[in-house]
């Protein structure tokens, strides 16, 4: 004759919190009222001379117990502890044993109490609950048996099967009503988080647009925490600006000049997620990756992954010349990269409320450095990224330069292309004049895609011969 205790859900709705408000009976109320109903059904079994005067005890014993109980556990500090209060229910079991003796299995009473009984523990805590509640009756039942003896009761009276039916009704009534009234609370708590989490996974994923991917997984999933701390890691840095960006900035709108400068900013990002690097930030026209935080492969794997990023990026530059071309800018750019490896100090720098994930060391200031110092369309490398990548790029030596901040001049090389798509390997062919421009990578062409590229070439091979 018990009914758990329901803790109502909270839901998060950004810096606020609304509760979802859970109705629960609690369980000093559902005993008081199950004992409530069985000292109805003595008393009339009393009146009606159908249970024997001596049980009229019962009637004070079953209106005070829950009273007793509740500020017992509340004066111990145990009413809402989760096992006290299953123990109570089984100890609330036994008594019912040992009441079915005691009125003789009056057959009415005994079926309404059995009902209320396990209807309460069925609530409680499902099939487990019943289970134990039923053992705990019948060990109550059996101390009885042997102790008093087994007396089977007359009939039951018209007057006591009415209140013992009427109390059991009222009782499962009640305990279903709150029931129903959690069911239904539940149901839209369950609407209102599912509400909740949607709004947070859009939120998530507009916040992801101002980190690097990589560091937006990592603080998603729980891998960081947000606060700031750094650690010492060996990174391939690069650096990248456009040459003849400033001129072009003389002659355009800005409106045309920023949808330009995204349109670069969004194709020279892609790639730079296809190898693995994370973006750190976009400077004017100018763009900082790094590779190895939060995700690495090796040191070798990482340099090879940024050169191979920086050689596709030149490459690549020469189709959005072509589209800037037919879009009627005149002003050639190039691209220029610069490329460093080294240990660096990479973390959360900042302030507590204002955090920037971001990386300083001397290898960040050599690559700004190599960038400067390359001409259009170059990719210059220091020397620790040229003795991890040898063996996959060809590079050109181009002597030492000196670095603020380098006792010693630094030898620095310049990318010319993996080693396999040189010479006779080479894949693609690139060429530019006036009135023509061509890059092509027959690696990357895909059959669908071979028939349409031959017939543009013969077609543009035509129109030469006839002009």
């Amino acid at each position: 004759m018990n009914q758990p205790l329901t803790n109502a859900p909270v839901v998060r709705t950004g810096q606020s919190v609304s509760p979802v408000t859970i109705p629960p009976m609690p369980d000093y109320n559902a005993r008081v009222l199950g004992y409530l109903a069985l000292a109805a059904i003595v008393v009339s079994g009393i009146l009606e001379k159908h249970f024997n005067e001596n049980l009229i005890w019962l009637v004070p014993a079953a209106m005070l117990w829950p009273h007793i109980l509740y500020f017992a556990l509340r004066y111990l500090g145990q009413e809402k502890n989760i096992k006290v209060r299953q123990s109570m229910l089984l100890f609330d079991c036994t008594l019912g044993g040992i009441l079915l003796v005691l009125i003789d299995l009056s057959l009415t009473p005994t079926l309404f109490l059995l009902l209320m009984l396990n209807f309460s523990l069925i609530i409680v805590g499902g099939v487990r609950s019943w289970g134990l509640g039923n053992v705990a009756f019948l060990g109550g039942f059996t101390l009885a048996s042997l102790y008093f003896g087994i007396n089977i009761a007359p009939p039951t009276p018209i007057s006591v099967s009415i209140v013992a039916g009427f109390s059991c009704s009222i009782f499962v009534s009640v305990t279903a009503y709150y029931t129903h009234q959690q069911a239904r609370a539940l149901v839209s708590a369950k609407s209102q988080i599912q509400f909740q989490r949607e709004q947070s996974i859009t939120l998530s994923h507009k916040l992801a647009k101002y980190l690097s991917p990589q560091v937006w997984q990592s603080i998603f999933t729980g891998e960081r925490d947000v606060r700031l701390e750094t650690q010492r890691k060996k990174l391939a840095v690069f650096f990248s600006d456009i040459k003849g960006f400033t001129e072009l900035a003389e002659e355009m709108e800005p409106e045309s000049l920023t949808e330009l400068l995204n349109n670069y900013f969004n194709e020279m990002s892609q790639i730079a997620l296809k190898y693995g690097g994370t973006i750190d930030k976009f400077v004017g026209d100018s763009i900082m990756i790094f590779f190895g935080d939060p995700t690495s492969r090796g040191s070798k794997e990482d340099t090879v992954a940024c050169v191979a990023m920086a050689i596709e990026m030149r490459k690549h530059m020469k189709i959005l010349r072509q589209k800037w071309t037919s879009q009627g800018i005149r002003t050639p750019l190039e691209i220029r990269m610069g490329i460093s490896t080294g240990f660096c100090t990479v973390g959360n720098f900042g302030a507590e409320n204002r955090m920037d994930y971001t990386i300083i060391g001397k290898e960040v200031n050599l690559a700004s450095r190599l960038e400067t110092l390359a001409a259009p369309g170059e990719v210059l490398v220091s020397y620790a990224t040229f003795s991890l990548i040898k063996d996959t790029i060809m590079v050109r030596d181009k002597g030492e330069i000196l670095v603020k901040g380098f006792a010693r001049p630094v030898p620095i090389y310049s990318v010319v292309d993996f080693r396999r798509d040189i010479g006779v390997h080479q894949s693609f062919i690139e060429h530019e004049s006036e009135g023509f421009a061509m890059y092509l990578d027959a690696g990357k062409v895909n059959v669908e895609s071979r028939d349409k590229v031959l017939k543009a070439l013969e077609s543009a091979a035509e129109k030469l011969r006839n002009s």
